[in-house]
């Protein structure tokens, strides 16, 4: 997990779209840059929420955001958004206390108990 730019609250990794990359590399782009990580991206979407981003003089817009699983294999001790955000390691289950949205909860705590038994999971951790 790592910290909201704005509000310091604790948020998964995420960005807009990227013209020319598939959603899973833009994905694996975003946890980079915002959290300094490495490792494997799945191509199959495990959940989806929706939140309210916040824009400049008060806007705020609705997204929908698509989660891609994803194996660390390596934290980067300097990354672009270091002196921007913390990042910290929850279990499931306390991650899904943190975050603020309620869909990214229920997903995040589908995770705590046998993974592994969601199929796009184990297909996942198969070929990673």
């Amino acid at each position: 997990m790592v910290t909201s730019r704005d509000t310091g609250r604790w948020i998964m990794p995420k960005g807009w779209t990227m013209n020319g990359k598939k959603p899973w590399a833009a994905a694996e782009i975003e946890a980079l840059e915002e959290a300094g990580a490495l490792g494997y991206i799945g191509h199959e979407v495990i959940g989806q929420y929706r939140y309210k981003k916040r824009l400049s003089k008060g806007l705020s817009v609705m997204c929908d955001v698509d989660v891609y699983p994803m194996v660390v294999e390596r934290l980067k001790s300097n990354w672009k958004e270091r002196a921007q955000r913390k990042r910290k390691w929850f279990s499931a289950k306390g991650a899904a206390k943190r975050v603020s949205e309620p869909e990214l909860a229920e997903l995040l705590k589908s995770l705590e108990k046998k993974p592994s038994k969601q199929p796009v999971i184990r297909e996942f951790l198969k070929a990673s």
